[in-house]
């Protein structure tokens, strides 16, 4: 089983390499652009050094540029650090992309050697006034169409996991082990909405290696622990609770919800990411081996998005539009020869080859969703 962890997590690092060359991104977009500008970013494992801390209201591009020995991420924060735009997997000597519609205010920039932590933050300052992607009435109804999707899959998630919690907090195992990869199916499809809400998502869906030395573990990945590690639920009850109440806060945090067009085309590929970085590598869902019901849920979600967006794509660049349909319809496919009954077989039951395919296959998807941050600020 350890030889068998070793090829996966190779393999999961074949495809984050593969996913950086192609220039793709958790926020980016690739060609020309109509940001303003190319800010470039020069990241190391100790500074982040960003070429300006003031601009213009309006759209622009980042350029992230990793010369540490770590795996980085790039964020532009606004007040009480909710996401306006991020990057993830930023391997050592690759650059990557972020184009992101910024409105006058005041924001911090951060990059996160390792992936962890709060990041070496910079003040960005950013003034004026500019037409907003959103007046757009095709993106508008991109951006209402979504907002009414991700409302749909928080109703689902708070359901599905009460009745998790109400598994879990019964003692049955069988029950819970059954509604656990269903409940998070639904929060896998908006991550990034969760993440753009400051702290919920590290305290709904954290693993344990994510936690920083004094914080307390919290969420789904502790109770999959329990119950595939353990099998010992009798401690579980407050950490059940818990997470039914940061669901259920994510909810009430969702009515709220303001999008802007770029978010959702950012979230798509960064739903690409997500599964490049945590779920071909089968870390994500290390003792329960569901990482294909996850996997599901990501690329359902980046669907979600393009499509709202299709009608803008498809008016300023019809090519990319078709390309898009092929490459989701093809990783659908590849992914679909795994599906048992209502789910799909274990992750741990996949060959190399097969975990190859479906990196080979999510590359190709990624190359075009990298695409579509650009075509819609056109």
């Amino acid at each position: 089983m350890r030889a068998r962890r070793t090829t996966l997590v190779a393999a999961g690092a074949a495809a984050l390499a593969l996913l950086a060359a192609c220039g793709g991104g958790t926020s980016a977009g690739s060609g020309d652009t109509e940001a303003s500008d190319d800010i470039t970013v020069a990241a190391t494992d100790t500074t982040c050094d960003v070429s300006t801390g003031d601009l213009d209201a309006g759209t622009h591009q980042f350029t992230v540029t990793n010369s540490g020995s770590s795996v980085t991420e790039f964020y532009v924060y606004a007040e009480g650090d909710r996401i306006m735009g991020e990057v993830e997997n930023i391997a050592p000597g690759v650059a990557r992309s972020l184009v992101v519609e910024l409105p006058a205010g005041d924001y911090q920039t951060a990059c996160k050697p390792g992936m962890v932590g709060d990041g070496i933050r910079n003040a960005l300052t950013v003034t004026g006034e500019s037409q907003q992607l959103s007046d757009d009435e095709q993106l508008q109804a991109a951006v209402t169409d979504y907002t009414r999707y991700v409302g749909s899959q928080v109703t689902a998630l708070q359901e599905q996991t009460q009745a998790f919690v109400d598994a879990v907090k019964a003692g049955d195992v069988a029950q819970a082990q059954a509604l656990y990869p269903v409940a998070r199916t639904y929060y896998e499809r908006i991550e990034p909405v969760a993440e753009s809400f400051g702290d919920l998502d590290p305290k709904i869906d954290a693993r344990e290696n994510d936690v920083e030395e004094g914080d307390t573990w919290t969420g789904f990945h502790v109770l999959e622990r329990d119950l595939w590690s353990t099998g010992d639920l009798s401690q579980s009850g407050p950490v059940a609770d818990q997470l039914m109440t940061d669901v259920d806060d994510l909810a009430t945090q969702v009515q709220t919800l303001d999008l802007q067009p770029l978010a959702l085309a950012n979230g798509a590929l960064e739903l690409l990411d997500e599964i490049a970085a945590s779920k071909v590598t089968g870390e994500e869902e290390r003792y329960s081996h569901t990482d294909l019901w996850d996997f599901q849920a990501n690329l359902d979600g980046s669907q979600a998005a393009v499509t709202s967006l299709r009608p803008a794509i498809a008016a300023a660049d019809p090519d990319l539009a078709t390309a898009l349909d092929s490459a989701f319809a093809a990783t659908q496919a590849e992914l679909a020869q795994f599906a048992a009954g209502d789910g799909f077989v274990l992750y741990t039951a996949l060959t190399p080859e097969q975990v190859q395919g479906l990196s080979d296959s999510l590359n190709a998807l990624a190359a075009q969703v990298s695409q579509v941050p650009a075509a819609i600020a056109g």
